[in-house]
């Protein structure tokens, strides 16, 4: 076999990986497969420590079973060898080999040919130690994959460069990281559940679009040969979902992966999951009441509780009601002046200044007013707290508000200091939407890279009639980080991050 044209040399690779190797050659030569299409297996761990946990000290079942797992310990003396497997779960079981049992030479080929991190298969019956432990005594065993890397020494933390960039090693060395990743589908399974409660209908809608829109937001951008012509990924799925309220779809939801071409801290990635879902005959405090109803049942689907523990051992209580509180009146008591919508720019920029906080040029009045409320505000929302009442320039897709002029019927929920859902009273009125694109539209031709652009066929929808609508928007990514207290990147299986 050739090497690949940039694989190390073997004599290049660190003196455990050359071993390693030594060892897969030295099985081939023995006629055993270091990678077998198949290996014996008639139970998991899990299974045998449910049929068998009962099992007194130093008794045998009179069970045989095959089981596999990854060696994470290995003890050999003279003619006894034992061993723990662990399985994806992060299920144990012990493995032991006698002399008398496998014979000299499957004895032999264990200790010389088996390293940690091995995946293996052993066949034997099940029995107790004289300690008490369950185990499988070995009559046979078969190697499932040589590792030819050495995992990390388990009492030593991985860094969270190295988690993130070998998520699978993470997996197997830390327990969090096996935790973490069986909660995001125990999380969506009751998102999901919440809403068939509802009556919802989940659909799917393109992530390849001519047109960006939905959100204000910079976009990612592709070609696609067959028409020649440019297209976006896809940074919301609203005015697709909105088409189906059009269409009759009184109810709808939809679990998206959005793509922003923005930056990438501890609370943002540029591909991230989201819930979207909008609800006929709606308003925002409805869609208020369903993100309450979705946060809090997942928190009792995974902990049994609206209060969640999260990894650092600190409670957290998503429970009751939730504290709402006006953006203008915060950021109004932050800077010690009232502040409206109708405050002029200019002074604006005089209390932003005031306050350290540093004026992009391309910023438009609403936008600024949201960047105080940032700056000042947001860190002390640890407590679930609906902000309420937007600026209407930075809210093209949203409804006026009945009865305060200048700001639109939309909320944002933050928890423990960051946004982790949007919701509004949808603008349905098909000549005001147009009016509120156009003047996007206008934004992004003086360089807004997050204005949306002007989707005709969105117009031509709501010119056939769309109904009173709640809409709301949740990112998955940042309700697993509410639920567990972890970083966006831990939150994530495989997040984006610069080559090596």
């Amino acid at each position: 076999m050739t090497n690949a044209p940039d694989a190390p040399e073997v004599d290049d690779l660190p003196e455990q990986m050359q071993v390693r190797r030594q060892k897969r050659d030295s099985l081939i030569e023995s006629g055993i497969e270091p990678y077998p299409v198949g290996v014996a297996r008639t139970s998991s761990l899990q299974g045998i420590r449910e049929r068998f946990g009962h099992l007194e000290i130093d008794v045998k079942s009179g069970v045989v079973e095959s089981v596999t797992g990854r060696v994470i310990f290995k003890r050999d003396t003279g003619k006894l060898a034992f061993a723990t497997l662990r399985e994806g779960d992060g299920t144990e079981l012990q493995a032991m080999f006698s002399l008398d049992q496998v014979g000299a030479e499957i004895l032999e080929q264990w200790k010389s040919f088996v390293d940690l991190g091995d995946l293996v298969s052993v066949t034997g019956e099940i029995i107790t130690s004289k300690r008490g432990e369950l185990s499988v005594l070995a009559t046979s065993w078969q190697m499932a994959a040589k590792a030819l890397r050495p995992l990390p020494v388990e009492h030593k933390p991985l860094s969270e460069e190295t988690r993130v960039r070998q998520r699978y090693v993470d997996l197997i060395v830390r327990p969090e990281a096996r935790t973490i990743a069986r909660l995001r589908p125990a999380v969506m399974t009751s998102l999901r559940n919440s809403f068939a409660a509802r009556e919802f209908i989940e659909v799917e809608t393109p992530m390849l679009q001519v047109l960006h829109g939905g959100a204000a937001a910079r976009p990612f951008k592709t070609h696609i040969n067959a028409y020649d012509m440019e297209l976006f990924l896809r940074i919301a799925p609203e005015l697709y979902l909105k088409r189906c309220l059009v269409g009759g779809i009184e109810r709808v939801f939809e679990v998206n992966r959005n793509f922003r071409n923005e930056g990438a801290d501890s609370s943002h990635s540029p591909e991230f999951a989201m819930i979207e879902s909008y609800q006929a005959y709606g308003d925002w405090r409805d869609g208020m009441e369903l993100t309450r109803g979705l946060v809090q049942e997942a928190a009792r689907a995974i902990s049994g509780s609206t209060t969640v523990k999260h990894f650092d051992g600190r409670e957290s209580d998503l429970g009751g009601q939730w504290d709402e509180l006006s953006l203008f009146d915060s950021v109004s008591k932050a800077l010690g002046e009232e502040i409206s919508a109708s405050t002029p720019f200019e002074k604006l920029v005089e209390l932003a200044k005031k306050v350290g906080l540093g004026v992009d040029p391309k910023w438009i009045h609403g936008k600024l007013i949201e960047e105080l409320f940032e700056h000042l505000v947001i860190k002390t929302l640890t407590k679930p707290t609906f902000v309420m009442g937007y600026p209407i320039d930075t809210s093209p897709l949203v409804r006026t508000h009945r009865e305060i002029p200048g700001i639109v019927e939309k909320w944002d929920l933050y928890v423990d200091g960051f946004e982790l859902a949007t919701g509004y009273s949808e603008l349905v009125d098909p000549v005001v939407q147009r009016e509120r694109l156009v003047a996007q539209a206008q934004l992004g031709a003086k360089g807004d890279l997050e204005a949306m652009a002007l989707d005709e066929d969105f117009l031509r929808a709501l010119e056939v009639g769309m109904p009173p609508t709640a809409g709301m928007g949740m990112g998955v990514d940042r309700l697993l980080m509410a639920l567990t207290g972890l970083g966006i990147r831990e939150t994530i299986l495989f997040p984006l991050v610069k080559p090596e």
